[in-house]
């Protein structure tokens, strides 16, 4: 079993950090609060500080996957097995703590070269979260929604999130290709809590930034997300993914696509797992209904790098 409870955050660097306040604060309804960098781009979901970051860059790319662990005893015991693994790990400064908003921190790429950062002991913010459609995040024990990364070297990554992080297999799917010449592409599901999966992981044909395929984040009502999509339509954002529900997950939810080329799934109802009764499957559809990616354009991680 994991000593990691939860995806904690996910900080990200984009070239258009005004495009990405109007998707998530005005379109999304995420709560903007403020950080270390003075431009920088804070959004609250809960209690935490700031559970999404996007800092100013000159290009589009994962900073950090941030997972949680509860204690500095299981951040000592993640740190030896990643390192009796060959992968180096380094102890984050008290400064960069700090920025982070949280205790103690340690950080390593996983084998696509995706910078990952485990820590313990999230700094708190007790003033009330004020989202724009009133809606709460789902949270808490399910950590902070999931990713999805693309990699190069499927196998290995796999291996690594299962065997040395101890992720627990969710299943798998295999999806058609972009062209009919191109293979399926199989993408697994791993989790670490009742959430089906915090992490999933697709093959993807380069390993140039911006590193990721979505984050999703779950809202508690059917309502939040329906106002949240005409929003994004009004602002003319591209809708990657009409309204559906997810055969796994049970996830009712669409998708939209943030600057730099990924995007955000944002959705409700998502199922809980009980591993005590818990097999891992093999969906042979994405979803039961809706989910057209039709009128979709190329995510960045399955395009040419520029």
């Amino acid at each position: 079993m994991t000593d990691i409870r939860g995806l904690g955050y996910l900080r990200v660097q984009s070239r258009d950090l005004p495009r990405w306040r109007e998707l998530t604060v005005e379109a999304l309804g995420f709560a903007e609060t403020s950080g270390p960098v003075p431009d920088g781009l804070y959004l609250r979901m809960d209690e935490r500080e700031a559970r999404l970051i996007v800092l100013p860059g000159e290009d589009d790319r994962v900073l950090a996957v941030g997972w949680e662990v509860r204690d500095q005893f299981a951040l000592a015991a993640v740190g030896r097995a990643v390192e009796a693994s060959g992968t180096a790990v380094k102890v984050l400064s008290e400064k960069q703590c700090r920025e982070r908003r949280v205790d103690s921190a340690i950080t390593f790429d996983d084998p696509s070269g995706t910078p990952v950062e485990v820590f313990f002991g999230p700094v708190l913010d007790h003033d009330p979260v004020r989202t724009k459609w009133t809606q709460q995040f789902v949270t808490g024990a399910q950590g902070m929604g999931h990713v999805v990364l693309p990699t190069t070297n499927f196998a290995e990554v796999e291996t690594f999130y299962t065997e040395v992080l101890g992720f627990l297999p969710r299943g798998a799917v295999s999806m058609s290709g972009a062209a009919p010449d191109q293979k399926p592409r199989r993408v697994r599901f791993m989790g670490v809590n009742e959430r089906h999966h915090s992490l999933a992981i697709c093959p993807a044909p380069h390993g140039e930034p911006p590193g990721l395929v979505h984050l999703m984040v779950e809202v508690d009502s059917l309502d939040a997300v329906g106002r949240a999509l005409d929003e994004v339509g009004k602002r003319g954002f591209s809708v990657s993914s009409t309204l559906g529900r997810h055969t796994n997950d049970k996830m009712v939810s669409f998708y939209v696509r943030a600057p730099g080329g990924w995007d955000l799934e944002y959705g409700t109802e998502g199922m809980l797992v009980d591993e005590r009764f818990y097999t891992a499957e093999e969906i042979t559809r994405d979803s039961y209904w809706g989910h057209d990616w039709s009128g979709s354009e190329q995510l960045a991680a399955f395009s040419p790098p520029k």
